[in-house]
């Protein structure tokens, strides 16, 4: 029977996907996907700020979810191990282009097409904007600016941000503000406008 007294089934958690992938039962990693491949490609992009690199690298945290599915603890958070899996790439990631240090046009920032409605004062002030916030996330300390995108963007509570930082909730409060106060000195300006 169909119709408003038929009932919906509910769709699996991470965990029970979790469970069922690591009995492999491969399906179940196309669900995952489904699920977190949009917050996991917003966070590496705010992370990398290079979309062609945040698309690698979510392949790769998918892929390593896969390998390594026989390791993830049942009764575990999956959104937390997820996010430690691309924390982790991403700094790696960091790490390796610090190294050799390279300039092209796949770094540079994107161009944003406005609406033809906009009027271009608008904008070239909310490009400018978008640039002077841009540039005081980078200049944030890395260990400043990951919780801050995990807070800010993820909306992750701050206890699951300290398990993926490796850090203690007081240390992620202490990290949280002083990336704040750092962000409202180097936006000193636009605040006061």
């Amino acid at each position: 029977m169909s119709g408003p007294a038929a009932e919906e089934t509910p769709s699996p958690t991470d965990e029970a996907l979790m469970a069922a992938l690591a009995a492999e039962d491969l399906p179940a990693l196309d669900v995952l996907m489904v699920r977190w491949q949009g917050p996991l490609l917003g966070f590496l992009h705010r992370q990398l700020r290079n979309e062609a690199d945040a698309r690698d690298l979510t392949q790769e945290t998918f892929v390593r979810v896969y390998q390594h599915r026989t390791r993830y603890r049942p009764g575990a958070r999956f959104s937390t191990w997820l996010f430690q899996i691309a924390l982790n790439l991403a700094r790696d990631h960091a790490r390796k282009t610090t190294r050799r240090r390279t300039d092209s046009l796949e770094t540079a920032p994107p161009t944003n097409l406005a609406d033809p409605g906009t009027a271009p004062d608008a904008v070239t002030c909310q490009s400018e904007e978008h640039a002077a916030v841009r540039a005081a996330l980078d200049q944030l300390p890395a260990e400043l600016r990951e919780v801050l995108l995990l807070a800010e963007y993820e909306h992750l509570p701050h206890t699951e941000i300290a398990a993926l930082v490796g850090a203690t909730t007081k240390a992620v409060e202490s990290r949280l503000a002083r990336a704040r106060a750092k962000l409202r000195a180097s936006l000193a300006g636009w605040l006061r406008d």
